[in-house]
């Protein structure tokens, strides 16, 4: 596999940052995580850190060095951060547990699989063209279809979700996949700081038109500028796709052919205490 990739995180108005992002890749597989920790329950920068921790663990134990079923390993990886978070809030004695959304995307044999739980959202664009978007757990991006039919009120709240990981209730989530990959493709997870500010036309102009080294700084400031002091947590990690007849290799691409079997290169804090740490603004491209 060879792609470039560049990952932001901004703290915006907020008093902390409770999004969290990371990736982890073996030889033949690759998997990009991305999480934001709900406002509204306490610890939610402690759930989002759980879920990354927990999926990325997984992912090292079974991609040997690829996944036998990446659906089924997305799904059972997902439900196991959830039990993670519940695990953690009753250890901890807890009235309300840390809750936080989601959103995997496994690379592998040219194509990507990935899956979500709440608003945090994946992007591929294609040649200019948004490919595909994930479609937010809320009420009302899933009336959406009908919203004229039902009457939806236009303020009615978009970041009211009725999903998320370290709820009560089992998780509600989609596996979308295999998507085969294209020279020069961008895939790009994001959390709601950065969509809530900037329209979809938007973003997949930007990542169709620069590298996403330049595209992911130039698209967190472009949200955070427009949503002043208000502005939640941005966090963004894109990557651009490289077959292996590429004619052309962009600046700083990994190759993950370099890896011997039984390795794998990983971002994601393994630690547990690290989450306390991971408070401010971070940037790691």
């Amino acid at each position: 596999m060879k792609f470039s990739i560049f990952q932001l995180s901004r703290k915006g108005g907020r008093e902390k940052n409770e999004d969290r992002m990371g990736y982890c890749y073996t030889r033949g597989s690759g998997i990009f995580l991305l999480a934001d920790g709900m406002g509204g329950h306490p610890e939610g920068e402690v759930a989002a850190q759980l879920a990354l921790q927990s999926i990325s663990a997984m992912f090292q134990k079974e991609a040997k060095p690829e996944l036998p079923d990446i659906a089924a390993f997305l799904e059972t990886a997902v439900i196991a951060a959830h039990r993670q978070i519940l695990r953690y809030g009753i250890e901890k004695g807890m009235q309300d547990t840390p809750r936080t959304t989601i959103v995997v995307a496994v690379v592998q044999a040219g194509s990507v699989t990935w899956i979500h739980c709440g608003d945090s959202r994946l992007y591929l664009v294609r040649q200019g063209e948004l490919l595909a978007r994930t479609r937010d757990h809320s009420f009302i991006e899933q009336r959406q279809g009908t919203a004229a039919a039902l009457k939806l009120p236009d303020t009615m709240n978009r970041n009211i979700l009725f999903t998320c990981l370290g709820s009560p209730t089992k998780p509600v989530f989609e596996v979308i996949g295999p998507v085969a990959l294209q020279q020069g493709d961008k895939l790009m997870l994001c959390s709601d700081g950065l969509w809530g500010s900037l329209s979809d036309a938007d973003i997949a102009y930007h990542l169709s038109h620069k590298p996403v080294s330049e595209a992911v700084p130039d698209l967190v400031e472009k949200a955070l500028h427009k949503a002043g002091d208000s502005s939640d947590n941005v966090t963004v990690i894109a990557i651009e796709w490289e077959t292996p007849d590429g004619s052309e290799s962009t600046r700083g691409s990994i190759s993950t052919g370099t890896l011997s079997e039984g390795v794998f290169a990983s971002t994601v804090q393994s630690d547990w205490p690290s989450y306390k740490k991971l408070n401010d603004d971070q940037n790691l491209a």
